[in-house]
């Protein structure tokens, strides 16, 4: 499919002038997956270096398989030793296969296959471009980043190229939709109306680090939910606006040969919609006793086969319906289509899986964020400038360190009891640490769905790497940073609660 970006005219802002050098920076480095690789290799080297130079920390940290306070010492590994170059070759195929978004990516494809090849996916975007006020497509697609959050993962696979084909039926660009997409899903990541799984987990850890001053202080999921139930229309508004007075101007016009225009829907196309919203309503069901028998961890942990079902029954019932499915090998046909286009992912995945994977091994990570929670501590700072400082220095970490949970574990002990110290509640450091972590997310090469996006962009901008994706990115970076740590400063001179009963002060 050959693609072409073509950018109007217009007044270049200082803003779109710092944007363009980091896409050409960015840009001009070699092809993603060769970058990963080469960063893998100098991880190699640098992990050897590390180790011979005794770099190591000592801190009180929190076993997240014992939920336990220990006394850690966490040196770094080499990768240059004996058992160093063992783990390399014995763990290069589990480091790919074993590579978090992978099986989900793959396994939601073939559900996606199905709804997009049969047809419904285009049609439901016709009605979609025909009936949706254009103002409003913006702000929803940010909305529903942001709560897909619930749905753990699925967000990441399903919303970015969903929005991309929505943008570009209302003849916008698609990058940009591609974009306020990933930041409402990613950059979002904390801000929702429900409660989600990262809720209890952070929550525990929390809990863990104040009983080092109160052994029975107890820190619930719901701790921060008023200000993230606020949060989750910031970061809906802001995201629009970063959309559509930033990137998409600096993106300029689409023309590609994949452009949509949409005549009025048929009445083929209309019985084609009633057996796929049929099949939808059978569907659900047939999944609401199972809900009711299995619980919770059945719509958690079975949440991926179910996207797969939402995507293929309906695509099923639309393809056999319009004549375009007439028997399992047009199904097959369709599946295998569809994967044959994530080969450039899989090569893509392989080298930065094995990136990240010698990263955390080498204990790098962990290490930066221990000597950055110590260098914060010994500022000396206090009230709101503490708060931010502590902000930039987790949305700092955050690009070396992508779990939300293994970073919390590490500065939780640190900073709970520090600010508990000068009043401030740890469910207060806890909302502050949720707000630095999920700004950078965005723009961090080592967040576990970074490739995928990469990958998902270039269906668009053929000649687009890591610098596009960056430059794009940033704006929605940098605004929620700034919005986000505002509106926190600003419920702190308030004094209002964070979450029921919750308040920011012992």
């Amino acid at each position: 499919m050959s693609t072409s970006t073509i950018k109007t005219e217009r007044k270049v802002s200082f803003v779109d002038k710092f944007l363009n050098v980091i896409e050409k920076g960015g840009n001009a480095l070699p092809h993603p997956a060769t970058l990963f690789g080469i960063l893998a290799l100098v991880m190699v080297v640098i992990s050897g270096i590390g180790a011979a130079l005794g770099w190591s920390v000592e801190f009180e940290g929190i076993n997240r398989k014992t939920m336990q306070m220990e006394n850690m010492v966490i040196q770094t590994k080499s990768l240059m030793n004996a058992e160093g170059i063992n783990y390399i070759f014995t763990h290069i195929v589990k480091n790919f296969t074993g590579f978090a978004p992978l099986g989900t990516v793959l396994v939601a494809i073939i559900g996606i296959g199905v709804c997009e090849r049969s047809g419904l996916m285009a049609i439901l975007l016709k009605k979609s471009a025909l009936s949706t006020p254009k103002k409003l497509v913006t702000v929803m697609v940010v909305f529903l980043g942001i709560m897909s959050n619930v749905a753990s993962d699925a967000g990441y696979v399903v919303l970015p190229p969903l929005a991309a084909l929505i943008f570009l039926s209302f003849g916008r660009h698609p990058l940009a939709g591609l974009a306020a997409a990933f930041a409402g899903v990613s950059g979002g990541f904390s801000a929702n109306l429900l409660i989600g799984t990262i809720d209890p987990l952070l929550g525990g850890i929390s809990t863990e680090a104040a009983r080092l001053l109160d052994p029975i202080y107890e820190v619930a999921p719901t701790a921060n939910y008023f200000f993230m139930f606020v949060s989750t229309f910031l970061i809906a508004v802001i995201g629009w606006f970063v959309t559509e007075k930033i990137v998409e101007p600096r993106l300029g016009k689409y023309e590609g040969d994949d452009i949509l225009e949409f005549d009025e829907v048929t009445a083929k196309e209309k019985k084609g919609l009633r057996a796929a919203g049929l099949a939808t309503v059978a569907l659900i069901i047939c999944l609401i006793p199972l809900y009711f028998t299995l619980g919770k961890n059945f719509l958690g942990h079975g949440l991926v086969p179910i996207i797969v079902l939402f995507f293929a029954v309906p695509g099923l019932a639309y393809g056999i319906s319009v004549g375009l499915i007439k028997s399992d090998k047009d199904v097959m046909g369709m599946i295998s289509k569809s994967m044959a286009t994530m080969s450039g992912y899989l090569v893509l995945v392989f080298f930065a899986a094995q990136f990240i994977a010698f990263f955390n091994y080498s204990n790098l990570g962990t290490i930066l964020a221990v000597k950055g929670a110590s260098l914060l501590e010994a500022t000396g700072m206090t009230g709101i400038p503490l708060i931010i400082g502590f902000i930039l220095v987790v949305g700092l970490l955050n690009l070396f360190m992508g779990s939300a949970s293994a970073k919390w574990a590490i500065l939780a002990p640190v900073f709970i009891p520090m600010l508990m110290r000068v009043g401030y509640t740890p469910e207060f450091t806890q909302l502050a640490y949720r707000i630095g972590d999920s700004t950078t997310n965005i723009i961090s090469p080592l967040m576990s769905y970074f490739a995928m996006i990469i990958v998902f962009m270039q269906k668009y901008d053929k000649k687009g790497s890591m610098g596009t994706l960056i430059s794009i990115m940033l704006p929605f970076s940098m605004a929620f940073l700034i919005g986000w740590s505002i509106l926190l400063i600003v419920w702190m001179m308030l004094g209002l609660p964070i979450g029921p009963g919750i308040g920011i002060y012992m």
